[in-house]
């Protein structure tokens, strides 16, 4: 038992026949069709339009799934990486933000006792 009509055939062969000569379009945005799949995609949906008997488009979900399985592993990588580097340049700032506030408060307070015994001592 075929899996195609004839004329889901022959839909399937005027796309890629107008394909070749340059006549066929896309139906949303009305390029011109210049990749084989894509003739062979709107010739099998033109078919199935018409009743022809053509199996039912493959399914998203399992593309997705793929993907989803694919994708985590990559990206745990990638996120990884960048946390250990961001987390040893971050401490050693820190420490020094801490150490520099102090000194510099003192430096702050030394700095107008010496005023005030350098006007004492001129008088």
């Amino acid at each position: 038992m075929a899996k195609y009509s004839r004329t889901s055939q022959k839909k399937v062969q005027d796309a890629m026949h107008e394909m070749k000569t340059g006549k066929l379009k896309s139906g949303r945005s009305g390029k011109k069709v210049t990749n084989p799949k894509q003739a062979i995609a709107i010739g099998l949906s033109e078919a199935r339009e018409k009743g022809a008997k053509v199996p039912p488009p493959p399914k998203k979900k399992a593309a997705k799934k793929a993907a989803k399985k694919a994708a985590p592993k990559k990206a745990a990588v990638r996120k990884a990486a960048p946390k250990k580097v961001a987390a040893k340049k971050a401490a050693p700032k820190k420490a020094a933000v801490k150490k520099a506030a102090p000194k510099k408060a003192a430096a702050k307070k030394a700095a107008p006792k010496k005023a005030a015994a350098k006007k004492s001592s001129r008088r």
